[in-house]
């Protein structure tokens, strides 16, 4: 337990009894000359007369002769009333005291005091509040004092924060979720955060979130343009699928974790983009193979996303299937308007270079798919979407069709601790006959310590890919610890992956 009476500071002052009318012109008089510490007001009430007030003298005035004042301002002040000087006492308490003030006396000598912690808002339906989760990152000679430093924390940001979270241990699993104990306050860890125009809500404990990637996040968004195809391998909640899709583009989003793509759907749902994204639940590897293979491989995209739908109106097409040839997605794009548009659109990027030659992808609407009907012609019902019939005008789903093993423009691969791993993925898997225009740019992010190179790193690309990688390109998103860095490595994949 914390003992909070040890933090009192007890402070022996002097204080002038003044008319409350006269308050104001007093204190003018004496400038300089009165308490000034932070949240503590020098004027009080006089508990003996509820006429005056007490005007609450600097530290620096020791005397009940007030020598140290000068004579000038003295007899100014004389001038204006009586003057009483009456002794007064004052304690600074916990609840006076900062977090860094209290921390500085409670831990040992020498070690680094927590000033920081990232913060995310989360609401509370029980009393229609927002509320917000401090996550902490204590090293390991604080972990015997975790509790006192949550319970600072918690005391000196309450009712802001309702929730304090420690990260315990390294993150190992195969979903790459940190495990997380609740230190103080409120156990549940729903929340909701916002960025960039965006709103994404989580649990804590399911999913991985970094809120420090926001900027990483925007810049990559503002180089991609409305219509492209964007392949998103590791996608999480979608802190990139998202404004992706409110800029436009058609996602494909994949994370191996269900609760992360539970999460996606529910986040495209709240921003209004659930007809341009597409949400999967495979092995990333699984993923690409599937999102690749052309119709006469008979796979199906087993895509439990809903449909696009773009327009308000459009006329059902009956039982009227699309013809794939092989019932695998083949879905038409349709050109996206100039006026669907991002909170990123303006954000410009410092390696914008490497992607500036892309264009945006164009191409013909296909006919509108009645609700229940998924494209390759099964029979799945669609969240969202009312019932159809023949011939008959409906809010719903002009299917924007997009043939992916023929063109792709961006492929992201945020998962730094092994994603280089997964690019042998891209080995054979786009067959040369079918594809069209360019080749995907790769945005493969990485970790590189103090003593790789991004010589090295591209070496280990390359193995993965068994192919050359002309013209890569690095961006270093930020600093993970004193000697190790995470970096974006951008590159067109190389012809020689092509089957």
């Amino acid at each position: 337990m914390l003992d909070e009476s040890k933090f009192d500071v007890h402070l022996k002052l002097w204080a002038l009894r003044i008319p409350r009318e006269l308050c104001k012109v007093a204190t003018r008089i004496l400038n300089g000359y009165l308490l000034d510490k932070p949240r503590i007001k020098p004027i009080t009430e006089d508990p003996t007369c509820e006429r005056n007030r007490y005007m609450i003298l600097s530290e620096r005035v020791q005397d009940s002769d007030l020598s140290i004042i000068p004579d000038r301002i003295l007899n100014e002040l004389k001038d204006l009333c009586k003057i009483e000087v009456v002794p007064y006492s004052l304690t600074l308490g916990y609840s006076y005291w900062g977090a860094d003030h209290i921390l500085k006396q409670i831990l040992p000598p020498g070690v680094e005091v927590p000033s920081s912690f990232e913060t995310i808002v989360k609401y509370s339906t029980h009393d229609s509040t927002w509320r917000h989760v401090a996550h902490l990152n204590i090293h390991d000679e604080l972990i015997p004092y975790k509790d006192v430093i949550a319970k600072v924390i918690y005391d000196k940001n309450y009712p802001r924060i309702k929730t304090i979270v420690n990260k315990v241990g390294s993150i190992s699993n195969e979903f790459r979720v940190p495990k997380f104990e609740v230190l103080a306050g409120e156990k549940d860890m729903v929340t909701e955060v916002k960025q960039y125009g965006a709103t994404f809500k989580l649990d804590y404990s399911l999913v991985y979130w970094n809120s420090r990637l926001e900027h990483e996040h925007i810049r990559l968004i503002s180089q991609f343009r409305a219509g492209e195809v964007i392949c998103d391998m590791f996608a999480g909640i979608g802190p990139f699928a998202i404004p992706a899709a409110q800029k436009g583009c058609i996602v494909y989003a994949n994370d191996l974790n269900p609760d992360s793509i539970r999460y996606l759907k529910i986040n495209a749902e709240i921003n209004k983009v659930g007809d341009h994204v597409h949400a999967y639940n495979l092995d990333a590897r699984e993923f690409v193979s599937q999102l690749m293979a052309v119709p006469d491989l008979g796979k199906e995209l087993n895509s439990d996303a809903s449909m696009l739908k773009t327009c308000e109106t459009c006329t059902n097409q009956g039982n009227q299937e699309p013809e794939s040839g092989n019932g695998m997605l083949t879905v038409e794009a349709k050109e996206v308007p100039d006026s669907v548009t991002s909170n990123v659109d303006g954000l410009q990027s410092s390696s914008r270079n490497t992607d500036a030659s892309v264009p945006p992808v164009k191409r013909p609407a296909d006919v509108c798919q009645s609700e229940n009907e998924t494209v390759d012609g099964t029979n799945v019902v669609v969240a969202g979407r009312s019932k159809g019939s023949k011939n008959k005008r409906i809010r719903g789903s002009e299917i924007i069709n997009v043939k992916t093993w023929e063109h792709v423009d961006h492929v992201i691969m945020n998962l730094p601790a092994s994603a280089l791993e997964f690019l042998d993925a891209f080995r054979g898997v786009i067959q040369r006959k079918y594809w069209r225009d360019t080749l995907p740019l790769i945005h493969c992010y990485c970790f590189i310590r103090a003593s790789e190179t991004q010589d090295y790193i591209i070496s280990e690309a390359e193995a993965a890919l068994k192919a050359h990688i002309k013209d890569p390109m690095f961006h270093r998103v930020r600093d993970v610890a004193p000697n190790k860095a995470m970096f974006c490595l951008s590159f067109r994949l190389p012809e020689a992956c092509l089957n």
